[in-house]
């Protein structure tokens, strides 16, 4: 049955059929008046009240649902009188059940009904869908930060680099803040980079970064996964007051974290680093998270392993290196200066070369090579080239270009399928007469005192060794004033991955001539600096001899 408080009523027949569907009507349905006052209610508006018709009719709304509930009555009626038109909106449960109501309400004569319709179910399903939906984003972006750790850090040259970008890729996929942290080959810990979702807080967490490892007590979390691989997840409150006063601490809580995730970075069993995970309030990693952080330390872990082995045998090639070329040699008259520079990545050691010695009739003979190939065996390459050459030139006492040929017969014969290049530079007359061959080699430069400096060629010199033993390369002779320095020098000087062999060869006579005057110690020294990047990608000979005037 419908109750209606005071007003003009409808005829019988008409109020019959309309009390017959309100009263079965399966929402509860209500209208106020203009004044906000109850004029009407069914029989599952009395149920959801818990109170009968006669209680609430011509009282305001407000007397009559929880002050919520009633709130969102008045304003959708309000919004429909002033509409002209319905409004619905979706609210908590009436009935304080748990679940959520769709509140229509519409405009009538001198007022606006209100009905609530049970969507419960309609919004549990969608909250489902939502959160299969955030779930498979959250899936999706852990394989692609998967997908991009092992990319970055399997294809690096340089690998301290790519686990100094690491911060970078797990925020904010994983977490707001990272810190990674290297063992080094000597047994010390260093940060090696370090991000924050937020660009305001990225500076305090450097700082943070570059301070920490100083003052964290034994007892912090990044303490022991450093000394026994142990992994935590504590508040950071929690490590805050295990730190002494400081910096460090200072700068820790001004960062604002909530949750610090300390995962040690392993190889072999044993800790090589540690990824610091720092999550603001309200964030959290769930299992999934933490499954790919885990994996994410995994790779790491390897990536810093691979880094010590690679510089294992970076030491042990550069050492046979080194080991197979010689000082120069004392040279009356003369100064004679070499450098040998391995490239950052071990597997590019071994096929650089020089030599200095004294031809038969006592000229003075530099010679610079490089054996094609990148590892120990082009070392070993390279040791019995120089060796057969010096010895050619000895025993022979030969031009440049007839050594150079005499050296490639003596390959084709010993050691087949060898390619390498070489220049020889044979300083007559007491220095005052250059005479050069090359095979395959960058060009000789020549720098006078006042700083003019000439290359001796265009481009790369006649055909290299090992292809055509029968070949003639042309040797060329030239003219050399008092103190003029004869520079030799391999490839990896000059050549770059974004730069021609050309370009580089401008620079280094750019650089050359702006060094006029300098020792030759100091000049070969400065050369390298500015013709190297922090990690060269090949390995680099140098020689340099200045014949000194003679009274």
């Amino acid at each position: 049955m419908v109750t209606r408080g005071p007003g003009p009523q409808p005829p019988p027949r008409t109020a019959d059929l309309a009390d017959g569907v309100l009263a079965t009507m399966p929402a509860a349905l209500g209208c106020l008046d203009a004044a906000g006052r109850v004029a009407l209610v069914n029989a599952e508006a009395e149920r959801l009240m818990g109170r009968p018709a006669a209680d609430v009719l011509g009282r305001p709304v407000t007397e009559v649902f929880a002050a919520g509930t009633a709130a969102a009555v008045a304003a959708a009626c309000h919004g429909a009188v002033t509409g002209g038109e319905p409004v619905s909106v979706e609210v908590p449960d009436p009935a304080g059940g748990g679940g959520w109501s769709a509140l229509h309400a519409w405009p009538v004569a001198d007022g606006a009904a209100f009905a609530f319709v049970d969507v419960t179910a309609r919004r549990l399903a969608q909250e489902e869908a939502e959160r299969a939906r955030r779930t498979a984003e959250r899936a999706g972006a852990r394989t692609a930060l998967l997908a991009a750790v092992t990319g970055e850090l399997s294809g690096a040259l340089d690998g301290e680099s790519a686990l100094g970008s690491l911060a970078r890729l797990v925020v904010p996929a994983l977490a707001d803040g990272c810190v990674v942290t290297v063992i080094d080959r000597e047994g010390r810990a260093r940060d090696v980079g370090s991000w924050h979702v937020d660009p305001a807080r990225r500076p305090l967490l450097e700082r943070y970064a570059a301070v920490r490892l100083d003052t964290l007590p034994p007892a912090s979390p990044v303490a022991r996964a450093l000394r026994a691989g142990t992994a935590a997840q504590e508040p950071v409150d929690a490590v805050l007051a295990l730190m002494p006063p400081g910096p460090a601490r200072g700068l820790l809580e001004t960062l604002g974290a909530r949750t610090a995730v300390v995962l040690p970075l392993t190889a072999d069993g044993r800790p090589v680093g540690v990824l610091t995970l720092y999550l603001d309030p309200g964030h959290a990693l769930d299992d999934g998270d933490l499954a790919a952080a885990r994996e994410v330390a995994a790779q790491a872990g390897r990536a810093v392993d691979r880094v010590h082995r690679q510089s294992q045998q970076a030491q042990l090639a550069e050492g046979l290196q080194r080991s197979l070329l010689t000082d120069p040699p004392t040279i009356a008259g003369a100064q004679v200066v070499a450098r040998y520079v391995p490239a950052a990545e071990a597997a590019r050691v071994g096929g650089d070369w020089y030599d200095a010695f004294l031809h038969p009739d006592g000229d003075p003979v530099v010679v610079i090579g490089d054996v094609a190939g990148h590892d120990t065996a082009a070392a070993a390459e390279m040791g019995q080239l120089r060796g057969l050459l010096r010895g050619i030139a000895h025993y022979s006492g030969a031009g440049p270009a007839e050594v150079l040929r005499g050296l490639d017969a003596a390959m084709a014969a010993m050691h087949p399928g060898t390619l390498a290049t070489a220049a020889i530079a044979r300083l007559e007359r007491g220095g005052a007469l250059l005479r050069w061959a090359s095979a395959g080699h960058p060009p000789p430069l020549v720098a006078d005192p006042d700083g003019t400096v000439t290359v001796l060629a265009d481009g790369f010199g006649d055909l290299l060794l090992g292809v055509d033993p029968t070949v003639v390369r042309r040797e060329s002779a030239v003219p050399l004033r008092p103190g003029a320095v004869v520079l030799l020098y391999t490839d990896g000087l000059v050549e770059r991955r974004d730069s021609g062999v050309d370009e580089g060869v401008a620079r280094l006579r750019r650089y050359l001539a702006e060094l006029a005057g300098r020792s030759l110690e100091r000049l070969a020294d400065e050369l390298l600096a500015r013709m190297l990047p922090p990690t060269p990608e090949d390995d680099v000979a140098l020689v340099a001899i200045c014949v000194q005037p003679r009274d």
